[in-house]
């Protein structure tokens, strides 16, 4: 089956490289150091330099940003909450079209990250491998001959790769197949989280697929293994939707468009319940109940997925132009929320 026929289950692929300087304290002993601050900034400084080599860049000073700013970098997944964590010393460089985001003194010193729609990891990680090419010319990288890069972390020695894309379930999820799921790739060294990473629930019925062991398997196969997972994971998840369609019927459908007309109308929504409504929404498409093309669901799914991402707290304030209370955001994010998916002209 071609890549292209996962258009409905996969969103999102993403390459992450973990790499640290020679000759450099680890993050967690620079904020430790008198003088941790002054090398932190030379390493921002050495980062920065050889990346406007690429293209252009918009770096971030956490040190001197505000707790919103970091927060919606946060919910846009440019940032993590570890480079947050490490204000005093962290930075970020962001590419102007969010697809390159090079978190810098985090965990690692270096943590590259390469995004892009849809499911495309070997596109992804070439990009990203430019990128650490790039870096890697300005000074050595922490290097072992047996173990492979130096990672603060034993879980991304070696490669320090993450090839991780994300998915969308709901088929899966709602039938009560996650815990089977969720063994299956722990027996093929992968793990499967919610849309923000460890720890975080699966908001939207979104998961994670990535691998969790960078020591040994070369890049390649790494790959291909979360490649081979993602196939299997999707053709549960279009099977198990026809299941669905099947065995639910107008039931179905009637929830898929009682949550439009909730979404369309209401006068207040909390954030959770935005993402299950339109989780609602993005299987009623997929599922060919508002009429579409395979291109023209993948592109409205993208667009709700997009529209999730902009009415979260911090992103509900930015596009105001103001901080709101929280029921505020409730009536805004619904105001929001209804004219974007009106604009949609699903039905």
């Amino acid at each position: 089956m071609e890549k292209r026929a996962y258009e409905s289950v996969a969103v999102s692929s993403r390459i992450r490289l973990a790499r640290n300087f020679m000759d450099y304290p680890f993050p967690a002993r620079l904020l430790c150091d008198p003088h941790g601050e002054e090398q932190a900034r030379e390493i921002v400084r050495i980062v920065s330099a050889q990346l406007v080599r690429l293209e252009s860049f918009t770096p971030y000073d956490l040190a001197n940003m505000s707790e919103e700013k970091c927060e919606l970098l946060a919910e846009k997944n440019l940032i993590s909450r570890g480079l947050i964590a490490n204000r005093p010393i962290s930075s970020a460089l962001v590419s102007k079209d969010e697809s390159i985001s090079v978190m810098v003194n985090e965990e690692d010193h270096i943590r590259e990250q390469y995004f892009i729609d849809g499911f495309d990891l070997t596109r992804a990680y070439e990009r990203a491998g430019g990128i650490d090419d790039v870096i890697s010319h300005s000074i050595p990288f922490a290097y072992d001959e047996e173990l492979g890069y130096l990672t603060a972390c034993p879980t991304n020695v070696g490669t320090g790769l993450r090839a991780s894309v994300m998915l969308f379930l709901p088929a899966v999820s709602r039938r009560g197949k996650m815990r089977e799921l969720s063994a299956v790739l722990t027996e093929k060294g992968l793990t499967v989280r919610g849309a923000f990473g460890e720890g975080s629930g699966a908001e939207g019925e979104l998961f994670q697929i990535s691998n969790e062991v960078t020591l040994g398997p070369s890049e390649g196969e790494i790959l291909s293994v979360v490649e081979d997972a993602v196939k299997t994971v999707a053709q549960m998840e279009l099977a198990e939707r026809e299941r669905m369609r099947k065995e639910e019927g107008v039931a179905l459908k009637d929830r898929v468009m009682r949550s439009y007309g909730i979404l369309t109308h209401c006068c207040r929504l909390e954030m959770g319940e935005m993402m299950q409504r339109t989780a609602d929404l993005k299987l009623g498409v997929a599922l060919g109940f508002f009429g579409s093309t395979q291109v023209a669901e993948a592109q409205r799914m993208r667009e709700m997925d997009k529209l999730c991402v902009s009415v979260r707290p911090a992103g509900l304030n930015h596009l105001i132009g103001t901080k709101l209370d929280a029921e505020a955001q409730c009536v805004e994010r619904a105001a929001y929320a209804a004219e974007a998916i009106r604009n949609m002209q699903l039905l």
